[in-house]
Formats: structure tokens, C-alpha cells, sequence
């Protein structure tokens, strides 16, 4: 019958530190003890600090989010970024004892708002929402009190241009239009290609239109070929008509035709078809329509 063999103690410990120990005499030893039993309690001491600090930091960061929580409650006020700038710290010398300005000595970026109460004002604190999230024109949501940027808002469309889209995408076909040939031809070339393709024409350098001019009597198929490019094309088709365009008030046309292209470049692809285009100019005697 084999006899098992017992792993020593001193298995995980180096040789060099055992022939120590080994050499030692009792008041080294004792010595030695005493001398590890302080350092245990210095350790001990130590990691109690961490924990406190660790308790304080997580503390801190509570009632950071409670107060974060509280501020954000709604409502907010509603802003516009007007422009984003790099700011340096000041270099003035600062005397000891002396007051400081912690606004002077930031760095970083800063932000002009302009308040749905058309008021300007300059955060040198942006707030909650990264600076790089933010560019001139966005509309942000600020604390009523303090203006700090809590919340970036999505873009602001006019309920106008909204209703522009069309919810069902367009199923028709060019077979469904008849003796337009021609025109469906050249409506492909420069409407449906450049977007179905586009690769090739960068390849080639060649620049293509930004719309075409349809123009005819009504009923002869200019509103069915424009939703014939939407569904080859599986674009968004967005429908105006030209008198929406022209509006009692200086640039509230201008500001329709801004948020249009807008949403069109949001819903991209996409293709705005602009009816009854004669309203806007000078009236001629045929019924025009646009599609870009």
C-alpha cells in the first residue's frame, strides 16, 4: 500500500525566501512579525480610505443625477444655436489670495443661443449635450433658469411642409402612361440615372441636373411621370404646388422652400414635385410643373 504524499507548505514560495526564514532566530522572526502585522494594519487603514473615498465619490455622483434628474424636468425652453467657439483661457497673472473667474479660465468650446423669447445669450458651460453634437441652426432644448443646453431637439419643419410627403409610396409604372415615350426616356436619363447610378457619372465627371421642367396642358401625365421616377427609384416623393410658395409675409415663401429641401435631404432619396410652377413667376399660357 502506497503512501500518499503531502504537498509542503512552503510549495508556492520562493526557495531564497524559505533558507531565509529558515536562518533566522526567534528575536528575527519575532521581529520580522511584528513588522508584517504593521504593515497589515497600515493596509487595512489604507483600504478603509478607499472605501470612504469610494463611498463619498458614489455619493457625489447620487445626488450629481438627482440634481441632473431635477433639471431636466420639462418644460424647457426652446433655443437655436447661433454660432460655436473655441475659447482660451486668459493669461492674465493672477494674484495670490485674489478672486478668479473659473468662466475666464475655461477651455473648450462655448455656444450663443438665441430663446424662443428672442434673447441672446453666451454659455461658456454648453451643458449636457457634447459641443461636437452641435452645430449653428440646431434647435436645443436649455434650462429655463441657468440656459445650459440639455437636450438636442429634432429639426423644426413647418406643419406645411410636412404635409407635403406623401405617406404611401408611388406604385406607378411607366407602362401605365401612354405616348409619352420620349419624354419618359429622357426623364430616366436625367432624373432616374444619376440616382440609380451614380457611381458611373462621378466616374465619368459628368455633372448631371439638378431637375427638369415639365410643362403641358393638364392631364397629359406630368404629375404620373414624376411618381413613376419616385417608384422606379424607391424614393420619397414630397408634392407642393407653386401658389403654397407665394405667402402674404416677406420670406415665409422662401422659408417653405428651405424646409422642403430640408426634409428631402432627411427622407434621401427623394424627389420634390413642384406643381403649377407658373404661379410663382410670370403666368404663360402653358401649365408648368418641376420636379427636383
Amino acid at each position: 500500500m502506497t503512501s500518499t504524499i503531502e504537498r509542503p507548505i512552503w510549495d508556492d514560495v520562493d526557495e531564497a525566501m524559505v533558507d531565509e526564514v529558515m536562518r533566522m532566530s526567534t528575536e528575527e522572526l519575532t521581529s520580522r512579525a511584528r513588522l508584517l502585522d504593521s504593515e497589515i494594519r497600515f493596509m487595512q487603514s489604507e483600504l478603509k480610505h478607499v472605501n470612504h473615498e469610494i463611498n463619498t465619490k458614489q455619493t457625489k455622483v447620487k445626488d450629481s443625477k438627482s440634481k441632473i434628474k431635477m433639471n431636466k424636468a420639462l418644460p424647457y425652453l426652446v433655443a437655436t444655436v447661433v454660432e460655436l467657439l473655441d475659447v482660451e483661457p486668459q493669461e492674465d497673472e493672477i494674484e495670490e489670495g485674489a478672486n478668479v473667474d473659473l468662466d475666464s479660465q475655461r477651455k473648450g468650446k462655448c455656444a450663443v443661443i438665441k430663446t424662443s423669447t428672442r434673447q441672446t445669450y453666451f454659455l461658456p458651460v454648453i451643458g449636457l449635450v457634447p459641443p461636437e453634437d452641435l452645430k449653428p441652426g440646431d434647435l436645443v432644448g436649455v434650462h429655463k433658469d441657468s440656459y445650459l443646453i440639455l437636450e438636442k431637439l429634432p429639426p423644426e419643419f413647418d406643419s406645411r411642409v410636412k404635409a407635403m410627403e406623401v405617406d404611401e409610396r408611388p406604385t406607378e409604372r411607366y407602362s401605365d402612361i401612354g405616348g409619352l415615350d420620349k419624354q419618359i426616356q429622357e426623364l430616366i436619363e436625367a432624373v432616374v440615372l444619376p440616382m440609380t447610378h451614380r457611381d458611373r457619372f462621378e466616374a465619368l465627371g459628368i455633372q448631371p441636373p439638378k431637375g427638369v421642367l415639365l410643362y403641358g396642358p393638364p392631364g397629359t401625365g406630368k404629375t404620373l411621370l414624376a411618381r413613376a421616377c419616385a417608384a422606379q427609384t424607391k424614393s420619397t416623393f414630397l408634392k407642393l404646388a407653386g401658389p403654397q410658395l407665394v405667402q402674404m409675409f416677406i420670406g415665409d415663401g422662401a422659408k417653405l422652400v428651405r424646409d422642403a429641401f430640408q426634409l428631402a435631404k432627411e427622407k434621401a432619396p427623394a424627389i420634390i414635385f413642384i406643381d403649377e410652377l407658373d404661379a410663382i413667376g410670370k403666368r404663360h399660357k402653358l401649365k408648368c410643373s418641376s420636379i427636383f
